[in-house]
This record gives C-alpha cells, sequence and structure tokens, in this order.
C-alpha cells in the first residue's frame, strides 16, 4: 500500500515537473523572440543614424555614445562591437517578418556570417525545422551539409 503511494506521489511530481520545465522553455523562447526582435530594431535605428559609416568618426561617436549609455543602463552585451553586430543583422535580414522565431540571437550571429542569401536561408530553414542548437548549425555549415544536399 505504501509503495503504491508513493508511486502516485511519484507521478504526480513529474506531472507538475513537467508543467514546470514546459512553461521555463515557452519562458525562455519568449524572451529570446523578443531579445532578437530587439536587436533587429536597434540595428534598423543604428543604420538609420550612421548608414553604411560607423566606421566613420560621426559613426564612432555615436556608436560609443549609444554603447556608453545602454552599457550603463542595461549592463553588459551593448558594447560598440554588440551594436554593429545588431546592425548587420538588420542589414542581412532586412524584413523583419522573415525572422524565424525559433533561432536565437546566437544562431543569427553564425548566420550572418554566410555571405551567399540563398545558402543562408537555407541553413536557417533547416534550423528552426531541426531545432539545431548552435553548435550544431555550427557544424552543419563547417560539413558543407548544403553542398552536400545538393550533391544527392
Amino acid at each position: 500500500m505504501v509503495s503504491m503511494k508513493k508511486q502516485a506521489q511519484e507521478q504526480t511530481y513529474q506531472t507538475i515537473r513537467g508543467y514546470v520545465v514546459d512553461a521555463q522553455r515557452q519562458v525562455r523562447m519568449a524572451v529570446n523572440s523578443a531579445m532578437v526582435e530587439a536587436y533587429w530594431h536597434i540595428g534598423e535605428a543604428i543604420f538609420k543614424e550612421c548608414g553604411d559609416n560607423d566606421r566613420a568618426a560621426y559613426g564612432k561617436q555615436v556608436l560609443q555614445f549609444i554603447s556608453e549609455r545602454l552599457s550603463a543602463e542595461f549592463g553588459a552585451g551593448f558594447s560598440v562591437q554588440g551594436l554593429r553586430n545588431m546592425r548587420q543583422f538588420y542589414l542581412t535580414f532586412p524584413k523583419r517578418s522573415t525572422l524565424w522565431s525559433e533561432l536565437s540571437w546566437s544562431h543569427y550571429r553564425v548566420l550572418m556570417r554566410i555571405q551567399d542569401k540563398e545558402i543562408r536561408e537555407f541553413y536557417a530553414n533547416e534550423c528552426a525545422k531541426s531545432a539545431w542548437s548552435v553548435r550544431q548549425l555550427e557544424r552543419q555549415i563547417h560539413t558543407m551539409f548544403y553542398q552536400r544536399m545538393l550533391a544527392s
């Protein structure tokens, strides 16, 4: 009798634990999606202010000013290089509506290194569809998964 009660308690615990784990996963995904969208908007704003001249004197000054202010208020993650990455993100993925909500900022940073738009979109689609981690995405790129798929 005691054993059955313990089993029932364990089963109830596992069910409840599953709810908590699932809720935590959903929160992480929602936060990640919101941050990716925010980084895209930041990139857009920087591009509108600096254009292609983010390394020219005015652009450097603007990025330094924004970086200092955001870092003071929100902490790490808003270095000048980070802001340049956000600008590059906007330029690489100019249509916000085409962003994949399943992908993290780290995924996008890897994808931005791929120059060819068609290949980049292939990897982004496969990554979202197959739920690749960043490490898996990098491995697929380095082992030329796209080229192997074309060859087969």
